[in-house]
């Protein structure tokens, strides 16, 4: 006797329906389906990710990768280059 019968469940199907209106609830449940597709498609995503890089042996960057002593000499003609440009400005 304590659950919820077929009546009280219409009846508050009824309630929202008249809160919200049709269209409100129509674009709340496909948003709703749209972010579970979403959710299932990311998912699958991982799971492929995951297999790919036990497959995969390049790199993902575009670039070759620097010593710290090549990384600290090139930021430093940045910075030199930088602060000959504001000179010239001023």
């Amino acid at each position: 006797m304590g659950g919820i019968s077929i009546w009280q469940l219409i009846i508050i199907a009824v309630i929202v329906v008249l809160l919200f209106g049709t269209n409100k609830l129509r674009t709340l449940g496909s948003d709703l389906g749209a972010s579970v597709k979403g959710f299932k498609k990311a998912m699958g995503d991982d799971n492929s990710k995951e297999t790919d890089n036990a497959e995969k042996t390049t790199n993902d960057a575009d670039f070759d990768t620097k010593n710290l002593a090549q990384k600290t000499s090139t930021e430093g003609e940045q910075k030199s280059t930088t602060e000959s440009k504001n000179k010239e400005q001023v």
